[in-house]
C-alpha cells in the first residue's frame, strides 16, 4: 500500500513538473508578426485576434497532450498495483517456505545433538 502511495505521489509530482515544463514551453513560444504601416486599426485588431487564437490553439493542444500523458500513466497504476501485489505474495510465500526449512533444520539439529549425547554416553560406558 505504501509503495502504491509513493507511486501515486511520484506520478503527481511528475505530472506537475510536466505541466510546468509545458507552460514554460508555451511561454517560450513566440509569435512573429509583420506589420504594414498602411493598414488600418481594424486590420491590427484582426491580427491581434488571430495571434491570440493561435496562442490559445497551442495552449489547448499542449494541455490535451499533458492530460493524455497523465491519463495513460494513471491507467497503468492498477496493473502496477497488481504486479506489486503478486510480487509481495511471492515474497511472503518464499519467506514462509524459508521459515519452514529453518524449523526443520533446527529440529534435525536438536535430534543430532541428542544422538551425540547418547553416543558420548555409550562411549563412556564402553570405556
Amino acid at each position: 500500500m505504501e509503495g502504491l502511495t509513493e507511486e501515486i505521489n511520484f506520478l503527481r509530482q511528475l505530472y506537475e513538473e510536466e505541466i510546468q515544463e509545458l507552460q514554460s514551453q508555451v511561454s517560450d513560444t513566440s509569435v512573429v508578426l509583420s506589420m504594414d504601416n498602411c493598414r488600418s486599426l481594424d486590420t491590427m485588431d484582426s491580427i491581434i485576434t488571430e495571434a491570440n487564437a493561435q496562442y490559445e490553439e497551442i495552449a489547448n493542444r499542449r494541455q490535451v497532450e499533458a492530460q493524455s500523458m497523465h491519463h495513460i500513466r494513471y491507467e497503468e497504476l492498477p496493473s502496477l498495483a497488481g504486479k506489486h501485489r503478486n510480487d509481495l505474495s511471492h515474497t511472503k510465500t518464499g519467506i514462509s517456505k524459508m521459515n519452514q526449512n529453518i524449523s526443520q533444520l533446527q529440529a534435525e539439529t536438536e535430534g543430532l545433538k541428542g544422538q551425540k549425547v547418547s553416543l558420548e554416553a555409550a562411549i563412556a560406558d564402553a570405556e
